[in-house]
């Protein structure tokens, strides 16, 4: 890996809390990705699952992590099953882990190699009564591919029929959630190497720069600083490419007199950053530009004083709604008559900010967190306000994140990536 070993005892805290809401006598299991093909023998790069990964901090594609904490033995409560090095995949792909180092990464004693687990488990089997089985219930999440964990999921129920069920998604959607301070250290490095980054950017971009070559400084950048690469799929979008919210395809020129909307972040050792910025091509916005952009900025700063314990993801939408409205009535967007004649189930302001303002942030970009649960500390957010105009031919988004504290304003892991008109058009012309 890249980055520089995680501290196990993270790994082993989160154990922890999550085997303290699980039932008597139940077995957790949780399996890696899988190496996803590509054609012939091609593959994609391996990315691990990130809830085998917040419980044991194993990055090795064919692990398995078995939880089991009322079992009879005490070198039965927590097993890793683990890819045993040959003599061809250490030549061919380089060593796996050992034993040893498993557990230097874990903290967890007792490591078998893979081709124990079936043996294992059936032992385990007759002293428990439930199983918990890990699905992926995210409300975002759309799953047509067969996971690694669905087909343990369909061959368990086989082998095992007479177990009662029990999910592990509702627990780590709470855990995973509220972020221990070792993850927002992690996240913390996932923004500075985006920072880094951006501000590459800034002496970089001209007239006539394509966006491609925009995202290939973005990656040298991130890679060169022990990053992986971007979080998530990269929004390079000049002029009115900006209004396609998921515009992904960063092949067009950036002219002279645009804006780009750049949605790029990098994570660090599985951890995400979420950063958007809007910067004009020519180092000038415009006085419009510059309006809409500055209207953005102050719904940014009111959305973000409202991230505070005990608030509902529900209720903070509609308040940056009201916001979002009166900046829009002020730069003659929106009218009072489209406002007294909207409708309460998509208000006038949706025309030009059509998507939710804050998620959860960590682990995975759009990462676990129940939106009808009350904010808590250490939860991390997104703060991203947008205004996009398709018939003025630019779009303008704006998004920090933030950990929610426990008493105040929310603090704000980005607050050192420039964003105010001024020092961006500073330094683009410096």
């Amino acid at each position: 890996m890249k980055y520089h070993q995680i501290d196990r005892h993270l790994f082993i805290k989160n154990r922890s809390k999550f085997t303290a809401q699980m039932k008597p006598k139940s077995v957790a299991i949780f399996n890696s990705n899988d190496i996803y093909p590509v054609s012939a023998d091609s593959t994609l790069p391996f990315a691990q699952h990130r809830d085998i990964f917040y419980l044991s901090g194993i990055d090795q594609e064919e692990s398995i992590l078995l939880l089991f904490p009322d079992a009879p033995y005490e070198n039965q409560k927590e097993i890793l099953f683990l890819k045993e090095t040959s003599e061809l995949i250490a030549i061919w792909e380089g060593a796996k882990l050992t034993k040893e180092e498993a557990f230097a990464v874990s903290g967890i004693k007792t490591v078998y190699w893979l081709q124990d687990f079936e043996k294992v488990l059936a032992e385990l089997m007759t002293y428990s009564e439930t199983i918990y089985i890990n699905t992926n219930e995210h409300y975002r999440a759309k799953i047509e591919t067969e996971t690694r964990e669905a087909r343990f999921v369909k061959w368990w129920k086989e082998k095992y029929p007479a177990h009662a069920v029990a999910k592990s998604n509702l627990i780590l959607q709470r855990l995973r959630s509220v972020k221990e301070s070792e993850e927002i250290d992690l996240i913390q490095q996932a923004c500075n190497i985006t920072e880094l980054g951006f501000r590459r950017l800034l002496s970089f971009v001209k007239p006539n720069v394509m966006e491609y070559e925009i995202e290939a400084e973005l990656i040298h950048e991130f890679i060169r600083n022990r990053s992986k690469g971007f979080a998530y799929t990269p929004i390079i979008a000049s002029g009115n490419n900006a209004n396609v919210l998921h515009y992904i395809e960063n092949n067009q020129q950036c002219k002279e007199g645009d804006l780009i909307l750049l949605d790029v972040a990098a994570e660090y050792a599985n951890y995400s950053s979420d950063l958007t910025r809007t910067i004009p091509v020519s180092g000038r916005y415009s006085s419009r530009q510059k309006d809409v952009y500055n209207a953005v900025l102050r719904v940014k700063n009111e959305a973000a004083k409202m991230l505070t314990p005990g608030t509902l993801w529900k209720n903070y939408q509609y308040e940056v709604g009201k916001i979002m409205t009166s900046e829009l009535l002020g730069l003659g967007l929106l009218d009072k008559t489209d406002v007294q004649n909207e409708n309460p189930d998509w208000p006038a302001y949706k025309k030009y900010f059509m998507h939710g303002t804050s998620h959860h942030m960590g682990l995975d970009t759009h990462d676990y967190g129940l939106l009808y649960e009350p904010m808590q500390t250490n939860m991390v957010f997104t703060v991203e306000p947008g205004i996009y105009i398709p018939e003025e031919g630019f779009g303008i988004r704006i998004e920090d994140d933030v950990v929610i504290q426990e008493k105040g304003e929310p603090f704000n892991l980005m607050k050192n990536i420039p964003i105010e008109v001024e020092e961006i058009e500073s330094l683009m012309n410096s």
